[in-house]
């Protein structure tokens, strides 16, 4: 079946292109003029053309059908805290009254003189990172060729115009700890905890919510009520904090205080976890707090747009190896950790009960009650949250032996109760809690914490289940299965599949395979795209099954927007994980069981999705990767002698500039360029890079164009350019043009361009324009996208990559609209991008290879659909014309290896050209899991 040629690629009112697909042009006229007539755009006429006889006229009765009314996505606020705007004194305005703009002053940049000097001071400060004295030296190079003073006498002078700014100031404080409880019996030796202070740093996390809430650069991304949405189908959706069964029973328990009715619920997201800036000076380690806002969407959480701030470092209590276990210490450990977070969270509780007016992004006022929100953690770190005994899961009653069987929830109540009935020893033991210590949450309102404690995709699913179990799992079956000399020939062939994966758009390579010491959770995340089908041949079918069950349950909760549909595909994922892994058991490797809380932890998922939303904007990465900015480098900075305070003052500077930029942007004072007097920015097309990106701009579904600038060198004519490209002599380079041009000028025709005799194929000497890649956009909010959700890709059709050979990228092309997944594509390889003019209309098009699917239905090992090349009767490889507009996006195709081992002569330049059937990789990102299955 020839795919769909013609798309619709009218855009709404709203901005979603229509992407419908036609077999003919004439199909396509008659929707446009039914379906979009106000914005269907005149399309040139083509030269008359000779009459065909018999052409029928398929897709002229589409016109005259009836339109049938489309059930549209629906949002419903929460119809009583909605967040309706006020004035300064709390006063609810009219509806649709706008807010009140501060004048602006364009040339007051203060503390700063004018733009270059902010520029500057960002610059060293933030971007470069400069230290002091090369401060002061570029100063005074810049004093010495200069008639004029430079901007800053030196780093104290410029670290002092910093510090002058108001906007984004939260002063640290502090406050000490120490313990105050039994001492040993007269005589006995003091343990040197006991008689240590513990000095606790923190922000006022009131003034830290209000200056994210007051953030205008937020304005296009926050909710200012609890909603529940549903798509068009009228199933409910999940996306964002505020879209969760969570947020809106609190509103209705808020609610229940007449004082409070209008008013905007503001939770309060927090995250804590120790991290290392130095091993081999000590093992530094410091104890970050974390707070976000969590009205913002889970798209700007992620984004690192300040949406989350460090209000807290917390202490670390230590002592000697004769005391790390000793039950005082542990108690005193756990103590000072809950009444630290209560300390520092105090400020918040009385807005908690009775609202207070705040500043908005969008410039309104408005009535605020705080909440304290999920809270961002591993499992040790939830363990010590919920004051769980480790080893039991943190949100469930299960026991350790027996995680997955059943159990209910865990809640205030139920803790308080078994507290009050039962012995310490008894409520450790049966119940796995620590009595002698009470959560933090027990000082606040509406807070629960084992309520709070959100699912972590990094610990539990990248890094826990998927690295440390399976992967470790599997290479310890190949030990079992082949000794250990055996296990590493097997191991070495499995490392060689995954370096000889194609190349693909986001995709890390893996040169020497996955044999590396230090893991990363980006290192997780790359090798979950390409493991699966490196092991197949390696390991058991039904091994295999379970790291597809896996990556299937993975992949589907690390999505951002979910629905009904979701959640019931993540349960059958998770059941068809649970049936596959048993293998593991069978196999002894895991001959104790599978009771595991990283695991276990995987059956609380569809729930915290239900109450949080999308578990992607609730992640440990968020706070890992805050890391970096807010303790690591300032560390680096530092000059590591008692570098704490240092830190501190960084990360205040850090937050000013911040703020600065946030506040001159609103105000249009730093639009455009800075470029020197009589100097002209010109923009550079940069077509050398591999990555994937987020895109900025309006949402459609997919769309798709050629690079910008063709390429030089080649022939212009078809002949000549086939010969230079080595291009097969039948069906020649020509004749696919020809055939291509015979389908769009006559799409009515009962057979194809390519059934067609020669002398009825249109004439063809037009110059052509050959291009290295062609770009892909489309909706892809799962996948680094831009706040819009809108994701770019290249797709590559080149004789040489970087020096080291042709690269020529897989594409999925339109085949039927109307079915979904792989049954309605096409797979295909571009060999070449192209354009040139016919009858005065330009035509994008691309050469590919084409490829089928092997049955009709994925494989049942992998769960992948499987393709081969189709051929032409004198043995080379079937290729066609396209028009780029039938292309969705690429293709990442990783072949099928079988049980030998891999030749050493194949590689990930090459691979595409070897093997007889293909994998399409479902996991080559989060888009291609929607649409590949």
């Amino acid at each position: 079946m020839l795919p769909l040629r013609f798309l619709c690629i009218t855009k709404s009112t709203t901005g979603v292109v229509c992407n419908r697909g036609f077999h003919n042009r004439s199909g396509l006229t008659q929707h446009i003029h039914s379906q979009h007539r106000k914005f269907a755009p005149e399309i040139p006429a083509p030269a008359p053309i000779p009459p065909y006889e018999n052409f029928d006229h398929e897709g002229q009765h589409e016109a005259n059908e009836p339109v049938l009314p489309i059930q549209q996505p629906e949002i419903i606020k929460h119809p009583i805290l909605d967040g309706t705007p006020c004035n300064k004194d709390g006063v609810d305005l009219p509806p649709g009254t706008p807010p009140i703009k501060i004048p602006a002053k364009p040339s007051d940049y203060a503390p700063y003189q004018n733009r270059a000097d902010f520029e500057l001071a960002n610059f060293l400060f933030t971007k470069n990172q400069m230290p002091g004295s090369q401060i002061d030296e570029l100063l005074n190079i810049w004093a010495a060729r200069s008639t004029s003073d430079p901007p800053f006498a030196d780093h104290k002078d410029l670290y002092r115009t910093i510090d002058a700014t108001v906007l984004g100031d939260a002063p640290w404080s502090s406050f000490s700890v120490t313990y105050s409880g039994p001492q040993p019996a007269e005589g006995e030796e003091i343990p040197p905890w006991m008689v240590s202070e513990y000095e606790v740093w923190h922000r006022d996390p009131r003034v830290v919510i209000q200056q994210q809430l007051s953030n205008p650069d937020f304005n296009d991304g926050i909710h200012y009520a609890p909603f529940q949405e549903t798509d068009a189908s009228g199933e409910r959706k999940w996306q964002d904090l505020m879209s969760g069964n969570w947020a809106w029973k609190q509103a209705d328990t808020i609610a229940e205080d007449p004082e409070t009715h209008g008013a905007m619920f503001v939770p309060v997201i927090l995250g804590s976890d120790k991290t290392t800036v130095s091993i081999a000076t000590g093992q530094t380690e410091y104890y970050p707090l974390y707070a976000s806002l969590g009205n913002v969407h889970n798209s700007v959480r992620r984004a690192h747009r300040n949406a989350v701030t460090i209000i807290g470092f917390l202490a670390i209590p230590k002592t000697d190896r004769e005391y790390a276990d000793d039950d005082q210490f542990r108690k005193f450990r756990r103590q000072l950790f809950h009444s630290s977070l209560a300390a520092i969270l105090d400020p918040l509780k009385p807005g908690m009960s009775k609202p207070e007016v705040v500043l908005c992004p969008d410039g309104h006022y408005r009535r605020a009650i705080y909440g304290l929100g999920p809270y961002i953690a591993d499992y040790p770190e939830q363990c010590l949250l919920g004051c769980i005994v480790q080893d039991w899961c943190p949100r469930c009653t299960a026991f350790p032996h027996d995680l997955d069987g059943k159990a209910g929830l865990r809640s205030n109540a139920h803790r308080d109760a078994l507290i009050d009935a039962l012995s310490l020893k008894s409520a450790w033991a049966d119940y796995g809690y620590v009595g002698d210590v009470t959560p933090f949450t027990a000082d606040f309102p509406r807070a629960d914490i084992h309520e709070l404690l959100t699912s972590d995709l990094l610990h539990q699913v990248i890094k826990g289940t998927f690295k440390d179990h399976l992967v470790t799992w599997v290479g310890e079956y190949l030990v079992i299965k082949h000794g250990k000399a055996g296990a590493a020939a097997v191991m070495a062939d499995i490392d060689r599949r995954i370096a000889a994966v194609p190349s693909f758009p986001g995709l890390r390579r893996f040169p020497e395979g996955r044999g590396f010491k230090q893991w990363t959770g980006d290192d997780s995340k790359a090798l979950m795209k390409v493991y699966l089908p490196a092991i197949v041949g390696h390991v058991p079918a039904q091994m295999v099954q379970a790291l597809a069950a896996f990556l299937d349950f993975c992949y589907l909760v690390r999505r951002s927007v979910h629905t009904e549909a979701t959640l019931c595909e993540i349960d059958d994922a998770l059941v068809r994980f649970h049936k596959h892994r048993k293998i593991f058991e069978d196999e002894g490797i895991r001959p104790v069981g599978l009771s595991l809380p990283r695991q276990h932890s995987l059956v609380h998922y569809k729930t915290v999705i239900q109450l949080f939303g999308s578990p992607n904007g609730l992640c440990s990465s968020i706070t890992e990767s805050k890391h970096i900015k807010a303790v690591k480098e300032p560390w680096r900075r530092s000059s590591h002698y008692k570098a704490l305070g240092q830190m501190l003052l960084t990360n205040q500077r850090l937050d000013k500039l911040a703020a600065s930029k946030v506040d001159f942007i609103a105000r249009g004072m730093l639009s455009g360029p800075l470029p020197a007097a009589g100097v002209v920015l010109e923009a550079v097309d940069d077509d050398d890079g591999d990555d994937d990106d987020s895109v900025a701009g309006p949402r459609v579904m997919a769309e798709v164009f050629l690079a910008r600038t063709p390429a030089r060198g080649y022939p212009t004519q078809p002949s000549s350019l086939a010969q230079y490209l080595n291009l097969p002599e039948s069906p020649t380079f020509l004749h696919l043009i020809q055939t291509f041009l015979f389908d769009q000028l006559h799409p009515n025709a009962p057979n194809p361009g390519f059934e067609q005799p020669l002398n009825v194929l249109p004439t063809f000497n037009g110059r052509i324009k050959v291009f290295h890649s062609a770009v892909a956009e489309f909706f892809a909010p799962s996948d680094p996208a831009g706040v819009g959700g809108m994701h770019r890709e290249r797709i590559r059709a080149t004789t040489m990559w970087r020096g080291e050979g042709p690269r020529h990228d897989c594409l999925f092309a339109t085949k039927d609209p109307d079915l979904k997944g792989m049954r309605g594509l096409h797979a295909a390889r571009a060999i070449l991008f192209f354009s040139f003019k016919f009858n005065r209309i330009l035509y994008p098009c691309s050469l590919v290879q084409w490829f089928s699917a092997v049955g009709e239905e994925p494989c049942p090992e992998t769960g992948m659909w499987m393709v081969e090349r189709d051929w032409e009767e004198d043995g080379t490889q079937s290729m066609g014309v396209i028009h780029v507009d039938s292309i969705v996006r690429g293709a990442h195709l990783i072949p099928v290896y079988g049980d030998e081992f891999l030749p050493p002569y194949i590689s990930y330049s090459n691979s595409l050209d070897h093997y007889a059937a293909y994998y399409v990789s479902k996991y080559a990102d989060h888009h291609a899991n929607e649409v590949a299955f």
